[in-house]
């Protein structure tokens, strides 16, 4: 079975102020997404769902949806607030959305196979495509999944913090993985705070998670199973800012030990656009990449 990859397309970018998901990073008007598919099709990916919000459907199809239809066989699925099972309702004041496991967990019924996962305003690199795609179309069981990994220092920015899936290997599996909400960079190193005020210290030579994953299909059974328990102490806990992370539910599947995440090679800088500050940065390391003829001018057009 092909295998699609999922991108997660939903966020409106509050700290960059605006719709990062479709902000041009070359001279072409290219967006990071652009990028993604680009280096996605040549790596052998043909089925492409994006995960987005109904309130930027119209003008995220105009910008990239329709265009890709010629190249994929392109579906949207949409993470609303209220897209809860049963008996869970939105808490009163609630406007974050549910997180990168809920909006992944949204794809049950229409990914029936096994897919990758990328966030749309990450730039990972053509390697980071040919090791998910590699990966996926390999004989393998079901429970059996991978990431790719990046260097800590690679994935942080100048302009504020970040959260980062802060991760353990051994073997070349992981063995664990932490999702950090508040991480900022110190030199070249980094620390990180759960309380805004104490920081303890993070070495730039940690592998973290981009969100860059190759899954099995019955990673989409655990994340929609595993939802209501996560919803009803969440709700109790944090209702206005709780968030269901998909390294936190692959996390909980290798320590239960009902699954492996192997993780794979990766020579790629990521480039990604958190504020707005980060974006003279991509562009130019986008120009950088073209000059190198990584890139052609023009991409999937």
């Amino acid at each position: 079975m092909e295998p699609t990859l999922v991108i997660l397309s939903a966020g409106i970018g509050s700290r960059f102020g605006g719709l990062k998901q479709i902000r041009p990073v070359d001279q072409q008007g290219h967006t990071i997404i652009d990028f993604s598919l680009f280096d996605a099709y040549r790596a052998g990916f043909r089925k492409v769902v994006f995960v987005i919000k109904h309130e930027i459907e119209a003008d995220f199809k105009a910008a990239v949806g329709r265009r890709m239809e010629k190249y994929f066989d392109v579906k949207y699925v949409f993470q609303q607030l209220d897209c809860l099972p049963e008996g869970c309702a939105v808490p009163e004041g609630r406007a974050k959305p549910w997180g990168t496991g809920h909006a992944v967990a949204c794809c049950a019924g229409v990914v029936d196979g096994p897919f990758a996962v990328i966030n749309a305003d990450d730039f990972y690199g053509p390697g980071a495509f040919s090791a998910l795609y590699g990966f996926l179309k390999e004989e393998r069981s079901e429970n059996e999944h991978a990431m790719v990994a990046y260097l800590l220092r690679n994935t942080v920015t100048e302009n504020g913090y970040v959260a980062r899936g802060v991760c353990r290997v051994a073997d070349g599996f992981l063995t664990d993985v932490v999702e950090r909400t508040l991480i900022e960079k110190r030199g070249e190193d980094a620390a990180y705070t759960e309380d805004g005020e104490h920081y303890l210290p993070l070495s730039g030579d940690s592998p973290v998670s981009m969100n860059c994953w190759a899954f099995g299909r019955r990673m989409l059974d655990e994340l929609v199973a595993r939802f209501p328990r996560w919803f009803a102490e969440a709700v109790q806990k944090d209702p206005l800012r709780a968030e269901y992370f998909l390294p936190s539910v692959a996390n909980a599947l290798i320590q239960e030990g009902r699954a492996s995440v192997r993780v794979l090679p990766c020579a790629e800088t990521w480039h990604g656009i958190t504020y707005q500050e980060d974006l003279p940065d991509v562009i130019a390391a986008v120009a950088a990449l073209r000059a190198q003829g990584v890139y052609p001018a023009s991409l999937l057009d």
